[in-house]
Order: structure tokens, then C-alpha cells, then sequence
């Protein structure tokens, strides 16, 4: 089993396990809908795992018997144990943050005063949006799909790291300089 997936090559895994065989385009449909609100995955990408995959031994691919004749990617025995491993793993890599508001604030003193209440009140709207999708994402789960209660963690989680951003950052826009105490 290779150790070496990269995290794109395990949605994928996941993707077809939980929903069977895919097309790469399929695959980009379930990304939209799943993880791409915490791990984005360029749509190329869904296009060059699936194949290499396939080199790997842990899926399978056919082509569609009429139409358009896409390929279709199917999960292999060798494909289930690599993702059964992977799971059952508890360890994972630092989190990666790549945020670019965070890099402005990082140089914000050199810039022209006022500049970072104006970042703080803008990240601070934008947060609350991506709060209230997570919230209406809750809200519109069909409590008989089978994936439910790992999506209901997953948006319990959003729903938390949102608010914590729309706390800071609304903080920071009430006092820029850091002198005061959170906003009630």
C-alpha cells in the first residue's frame, strides 16, 4: 500500500467509496458539495488523481459502454485497504493555514492608519457569511443520508472556527491597536 498519497488522492479514495464509481467530473460535483469548504482541490486536479490512482492498483478504470464513453474510476479492494489505513491512522501533518488576511495584518503597521479597522470589519463580514453557510448547510442535511453524522461534525466545526474569526476580527475593528477589551 503506498504511504505516499497525497491529501487530493484521498478525497478521491473517499469520494468513490462512499458514493461508488465516479467520473472526474463527478468527482469535482462531490468536492463542491464536501470539502472543498475546508480543503479546495483545483478542478485539474479530480482530473490527474483519478488515473494515477489507477497506476497504483487502487482503482480501476473503464470507459461508459454508450454516449460520451467518460471514464469512470472504480475503487479496488488494494484502493479500499489504502483508505482504510489512512483512516485508521490517528496522526496527521500540521494543519495548514493559508489565510491572506492574516498575511496583510502581519505588515499592516506599514501601512496608512486606519487600514486595519477597515481589514478587521471587512474579514469580520466575510466570516459571518461563511458562518451562516455553515449554518444553513446544517440546516438542510437530510438526517437519513448515510453520510449525516460525519457532516454534521464537519459543520459543527465550521460553524465554531467562523465564530471565532467573526469574534477577532470583529475585536480588532472596535480597537486596531489592540489596547481594549472584546466587543460584548
Amino acid at each position: 500500500m503506498p504511504k505516499d498519497l497525497t491529501p487530493s488522492q484521498l478525497v478521491v479514495l473517499g469520494l468513490i467509496a462512499r458514493n461508488g464509481p465516479m467520473t472526474p467530473y463527478d468527482l469535482k460535483a462531490k468536492v463542491e458539495g464536501s470539502v472543498r469548504h475546508y480543503w479546495p482541490i483545483p478542478h485539474a486536479q479530480l482530473y490527474r488523481d483519478p488515473p494515477r490512482l489507477a497506476e497504483l492498483g487502487l482503482l480501476r478504470e473503464a470507459a461508459e459502454d454508450h454516449g460520451r464513453r467518460r471514464r469512470v474510476f472504480h475503487l479496488t479492494d488494494a484502493g479500499r485497504r489504502a483508505l482504510r489505513d489512512w483512516l485508521a491512522d490517528p496522526a496527521t501533518p500540521e494543519p495548514e493555514t493559508r489565510n491572506p488576511a492574516l498575511l496583510k495584518l502581519t505588515f499592516a503597521d506599514l501601512g496608512a492608519p486606519g487600514q486595519v479597522a477597515e481589514l478587521a470589519a471587512a474579514q469580520a463580514a466575510q466570516h459571518r457569511r461563511s458562518r451562516d453557510t455553515y449554518q444553513e448547510l446544517r440546516d438542510r442535511l437530510d438526517p437519513d443520508a448515510p453520510d449525516t453524522p460525519a457532516r454534521t461534525r464537519l459543520i459543527t466545526l465550521g460553524i465554531a472556527h467562523e465564530q471565532s474569526y467573526v469574534t477577532f476580527w470583529e475585536t480588532l475593528a472596535a480597537d486596531p491597536d489592540g489596547t481594549g477589551a472584546p466587543p460584548s
